[in-house]
């Protein structure tokens, strides 16, 4: 089922007025300036008390392509609280590789995270490169000092009360062409509650996105490609990292509930100069994503999602190397809250946010 063209107009405008480059605040800074220098990678979600969170990673130097070893990578997952309505932020909680280790499974690097509030728990889901070697098949081709990245989850009553030593792994794989899986994304639907998911195949050629549902004692995936890659600008890259609820207003109040799906993308894995006798178009590669939108019925999740940036990206900086990623959204019924990680001038990238409200959606989706 498809969307008639003025709406999805009016999706892609509501994203622009989310995504804006101009109409932001930097909420968390990375602990270095400089290229490779990050904080992101997160969560913006609301508590039962209408108290907001982010979670996020912070990402210091160092280069995947040549193994942990060659810098700090992903160092620290962090949280966030706001208890002003987003004006200000002050971290309360963090993680680092060792406390994030166990069984014997040592972290190299943390990447993607979700926090998630369901019936009186706190869950946060964290994505973790571990020291596992990869199956035998392809372990040739495995980095020194890289492994395989999987998700797992810590909770407790609150927030103070989330321990480490309670982590369980929630998603895994040993499958070569879907054996990294990282990234979750979680929100509920009609009282279930849903996990998306980023994927890479051993070679690291690609990454694609799929989703779980939640049952009793974990989560089973029901899609292992829920968006498949586009053949354009983002034919390497299509990797979900959230939902947001379209609101129920102006010309969407009588329409099926609808959600839009944020989505990195990127032209190619690797670093790919722009030729100088064509057209300068931002391309993004991996680790400097640029962003692009989607939409999709919740009645049929998790089988249509349709993009609405097929031929360009939608999102990207004017700054930096143009990297636009980890779009998280919330909508509380009288504003939507957004976080990305966005490139600055001095090629580092902090978390930044803006905020647009019930009158500015309404003038929108009218």
């Amino acid at each position: 089922m498809l969307l008639e063209k003025k709406y999805q107009r009016r999706l892609i405008e509501l994203g622009k007025a989310i995504i804006n480059q101009e109409k932001y605040t930097v909420v968390v800074e990375p602990y270095m300036k400089g290229k490779g220098c990050w904080f992101g990678g997160g969560k913006i979600r609301a508590s039962e008390d209408g108290k907001i969170y982010i979670t996020g990673r912070y990402r210091n130097l160092g280069d995947s392509r040549y193994g942990i070893t060659k810098g700090d990578r992903g160092a620290e997952l962090a949280v966030f609280i706001s208890e002003d309505g987003g004006k200000t932020f002050n971290k309360i909680k963090s993680w680092n590789k060792k406390d994030l280790s166990y069984q014997g499974k040592e972290v190299l690097s943390i990447e993607g995270t979700s926090i998630n509030f369901e019936k009186g728990k706190v869950e946060i889901y964290i994505s973790s490169e571990k020291k596992i070697s990869y199956p035998e098949i392809v372990k040739k081709y495995q980095k020194q000092d890289t492994g395989i990245w999987e998700i797992d989850k810590i909770e407790g009553s609150s927030i103070d009360e989330i321990k480490s030593v309670d982590i369980k792994n929630i998603l895994s794989s040993n499958d070569p062409e879907r054996l990294h899986i990282k990234d979750p994304a979680v929100f509920q639907i009609k009282h279930k509650t849903y996990m998306l998911f980023c994927e890479h195949p051993f070679s690291w050629t690609c990454s694609y996105s799929g989703i779980a549902v939640k049952e009793k004692g974990g989560f089973k995936i029901i899609s292992n490609d829920i968006l498949a890659r586009g053949y354009t600008w983002d034919v390497a890259v299509t990797r979900i990292t959230d939902r947001l609820p379209v609101p129920k207003i102006g010309v969407f109040k009588n329409l099926p509930d609808i959600s839009l799906y944020f989505y990195d993308g990127a032209e190619c894995i690797r670093e790919h100069p722009v030729s100088g006798e064509g057209v300068n178009i931002p391309r993004g590669y991996s680790c400097e994503e640029i962003g692009g939108l989607a939409y999709g019925f919740d009645e049929k999740i998790p089988f249509e999602i349709h993009r609405l940036s097929s031929l360009f990206p939608l999102f990207y900086s004017p700054e930096g190397t143009g990297c636009n990623r980890y779009v998280s959204a919330m909508w509380n019924g009288e504003k939507i809250y957004a976080v990305w990680q966005r490139s600055m001038k001095d090629f580092s990238q902090p978390l930044v946010m803006n905020i647009i409200d019930k009158k500015e959606i309404e003038g929108i989706l009218k």
